[in-house]
């Protein structure tokens, strides 16, 4: 778990409770990039551990304490039941080490003290010594106040160093110790050099525990680490799947915005021209209700296409289809291509669509992504819808233009009319609304409004291309302007679209 400071960590760590030494300490016992970590305290099942391991090491310590007492017998005013009162003692507060590890540190640094006097034969014995050793590492490898950490470690270092200062020097213990070895003809001093002997043995003993019981606190802030980041992934997974969801979503609403509303708007005009002309020119209502019989069977094909899709990447082999996929769904997506079959369409509807194309260089519509020609094919197709249901226009013209510039190429569609808006079929803007989305998936840019200067409405998309494009192998060149009516041919892509529009 985390903590953080009410006020500044920069002025925290310095002021009020420490120095800036204390600070610094503080900051090394703890990690620089995430200094208000805190471990987790023990599991129940860790504190269980704690205590059975605890009882093991006491059954090796006494027995260690009567292999002692056995062979090398006690020291002088020592007696048996304090050599294993003592070992006892040292060993029992090992139980709550990682439960209360700066109690714990205390009360061992306490119970040496005061048991190296009690019998100094348990404070010789390797157990009693290990024992203490397991203290010291609990409370720097479990404690969660850091700062109460350096002050309780400073307390026990502080303490015995003293207490082997005095030993040194007021109680001269150390010096008799000496004398009862007897002269040594050493290279230097005898009692200095057990003085630094004593002193390096020391610092081993407690930096060892410190420097143990780091690395056990800073593997387990890289296994919270490793924990946090892999909690991480797993919810950007959950989000990126979200929005792959919502994406697809969106990405139907709009083809099924598209569709239904193109096909509707056309069968609506049609259905008020018949019933205009049903009375006294029977022959152009038939002529209405053919257009409405195959805008509606066309709108359900579509849908149908679309609907095929979602089953097919929603399941295997949908019901019905043999275990594959129906006419429909096998059918492809309309691109620039079928562009000229649209203008077909509006004009058998009675609004002339003139389709021009202009190329930076010939062909250059033949290489749009199947995925950019599709969204042209809907912007269109959405933007001529518009003109029928809210323009007074009776014709309307779509280019298609490539090109190079500073950025790269690029590929455009314009869609102008010049009509005046018609009154009352203000819509809901959700189409406008799509195109552009679509646009902006493409990394392009959408203008549309009405047409500056003059009377009408104007649509223009414009979407970068890959390098080495439309126009990418001469940027300097003439535009060659392949400009024509629905009745003129060229080559590739620009020939269907001529060619499919032919009235």
């Amino acid at each position: 778990m985390h903590t953080r400071p009410t006020t500044d960590p920069d002025a925290g760590a310095g002021a009020g409770r420490g120095t800036p030494l204390a600070a610094r300490v503080t900051a090394w016992l703890n990690d620089p990039e995430d200094p208000y970590w805190s471990r987790p305290a023990p599991t129940a099942a860790q504190r269980r551990n704690d205590v059975l391991a605890t009882l093991g090491f006491l059954l090796v310590a006494l027995l260690a304490s009567v292999l002692v007492h056995s062979y090398a017998g006690l020291a002088e005013g020592d007696e048996p039941w304090r050599l294993y009162l003592s070992t006892v003692l040292i060993v029992v507060p090992l139980a709550l080490r990682r439960r209360y590890p700066l109690l714990v540190v205390v009360a061992s640094s306490a119970l040496f003290l005061g048991l190296t006097y009690a019998s100094p034969t348990a404070a010789m014995t390797l157990p009693f010594q290990g024992a203490y050793f397991a203290a010291l590492y609990a409370a720097v490898a479990w404690s969660r106040d850091r700062q109460a950490l350096w002050v309780a470690m400073s307390v026990v270092v502080g303490t015995m160093g003293l207490w082997l200062l005095g030993a040194f020097t007021v109680t001269n213990a150390y010096a008799d110790f000496l004398t009862g070895l007897g002269e040594v003809d050493g290279p230097l001093p005898q009692l200095p050099s057990y003085a630094v002997f004593t002193l390096l043995v020391n610092a081993v003993y407690f930096g060892g525990a410190v420097l143990a019981g780091r690395a056990s606190w800073r593997a387990a802030l890289q296994q919270h680490r490793l924990a946090a980041q892999a909690q991480r992934i797993r919810e950007q997974s959950a989000e990126i799947a979200r929005r792959a969801v919502v994406d697809e979503r969106m990405r139907i609403a709009r083809e099924l915005h598209d569709v239904v509303a193109h096909h509707v708007s056309v069968i609506g005009i049609q259905a008020g021209a018949a019933r205009k002309v049903l009375d006294r020119d029977p022959a152009a209502a038939t002529t209405a209700l053919r257009t409405i019989e195959a805008s509606s069977r066309t709108a359900v094909g579509e849908m149908r296409q679309l609907l095929g899709v979602l089953r097919a990447e929603g399941e295997e082999g949908a019901p019905g289809s043999g275990g594959g996929t129906s006419a429909a769904a096998r059918r492809p997506d309309p691109g620039l291509a079928d562009i000229a079959a649209l203008a077909r369409r509006h004009a058998d509807n009675g609004l002339a669509v003139d389709v021009r194309t202009v190329e930076a260089v010939p062909g250059d519509l033949d290489s749009i992504p199947p995925a950019l020609g599709l969204s042209a094919f809907r912007c269109a197709q959405e933007s001529l819808s518009n003109v029928i249901r809210h323009s007074t226009a009776t014709a309307a013209s779509v280019t298609l233009r490539t090109g190079c510039g500073p950025d790269g190429p690029w590929f455009e569609l314009e869609v102008l009319d010049d009509g005046s808006p018609r009154r009352g079929t203000a819509g809901t803007g959700f189409g406008l609304q799509g195109l552009r989305e679509r646009v902006r998936l493409h990394g392009g840019e959408a203008e549309i409004g009405p047409r500056s200067g003059r009377p009408g409405w104007r649509v223009r998309t414009r979407c970068p291309l890959p390098p080495g494009g439309s126009g990418g192998d001469a940027p300097d060149a003439a535009v060659g302007a392949t400009s024509g009516t629905t009745s003129g041919t060229t080559s590739g892509t620009t020939d269907r679209i001529l060619r499919g529009s032919e009235a």
